[in-house]
């Protein structure tokens, strides 16, 4: 047993793909030229940043431009006003436009997400990559106005995060909402970290992370990869769950008890 999982690493942190046809040609020369290979790899995220933002954009120009030209020879503070609140109202326009079109642009693409171990330059990092600059554009920009709303929770969900009834995410820390379930009556804690993945041993392991039913993450709390927080389990604030945890109420009541003795 321990010479098979050796031999996996082996396999994982060797240079070449162990992939057939055309898929094993093409990661050999993504991971013999990383740096061409990683510019490549970033291209199609790059493109749909810039539709997205243009897109977003787009309803604020026109709201901009209406307003110049309705004020136009007013006097100067009411120009002033007029065109503060155009400004205002243009940015909330993007914020909302971007928040539905995102989502668009993650369903439209062909290679999807999918629970993965190995080495960090492969084919299948490629819809990783493109998932998470996604998520990040809107994290970046405008999601965090929206924090503990229904916004946030429609958000996440057209990124493909299962989501229950009655939750509450009060954070935008997130990364790979596609692999993250979120069962009914889960509340996540403010500025709390949750991911589908992790570091290991030099490759990279992507795998789902589970929330279930009634849980509470407390503030700044971190759930990495391959977790499952049991039913009404409680999160500590600041704690860490590592990888492969599996976390359940009355274990979690037993250590209290003997910490406490």
């Amino acid at each position: 047993m321990e010479e098979k999982k050796k031999q996996s690493q082996e396999e994982l942190q060797s240079g070449a793909s162990n992939k057939k046809g055309l898929a094993k040609v093409l990661e050999n020369i993504f991971r013999k030229y990383q740096a061409i290979g990683y510019m490549a790899a970033m291209i199609p995220p790059i493109i749909v940043y810039i539709i997205c933002i243009t897109l977003g954009l787009t309803p604020g120009y026109i709201f901009l431009t209406t307003a110049y030209e309705n004020v136009a020879g007013q006097q100067f503070i009411i120009q002033a006003l007029a065109m503060s609140f155009a400004f205002v109202m243009s940015y909330a326009a993007y914020a909302l436009t971007l928040i539905f079109i995102v989502p668009f642009f993650n369903w439209i693409y062909p290679l999807k997400m999918k629970p993965f171990k190995g080495s960090w330059i492969s084919l299948e990092t490629l819809p990783w990559y493109y998932h998470n600059a996604l998520t990040q554009l809107v994290r970046y920009t405008v999601l965090d106005f929206f924090q503990a709303t229904p916004i946030i929770t429609l958000f996440y969900k057209m990124m493909g995060m299962k989501i229950g009834k009655n939750c509450v995410i009060n954070t935008t820390n997130i990364s790979d909402p596609c692999l993250i379930t979120l069962e009914d009556y889960v509340t996540i804690g403010g500025s709390a970290t949750i991911f589908a993945h992790y570091a290991q041993a030099g490759f990279l392991v992507i795998a789902p992370t589970v929330i279930k039913r009634g849980a509470t993450v407390g503030l700044k709390a971190s759930i990495m990869g391959d977790v499952i927080i049991g039913e009404k389990v409680v999160v500590s604030p600041h704690e860490a769950v590592l990888p492969k945890s599996r976390l359940n109420a009355e274990d979690r009541k037993k250590a209290k008890k003997e910490s406490s003795n």
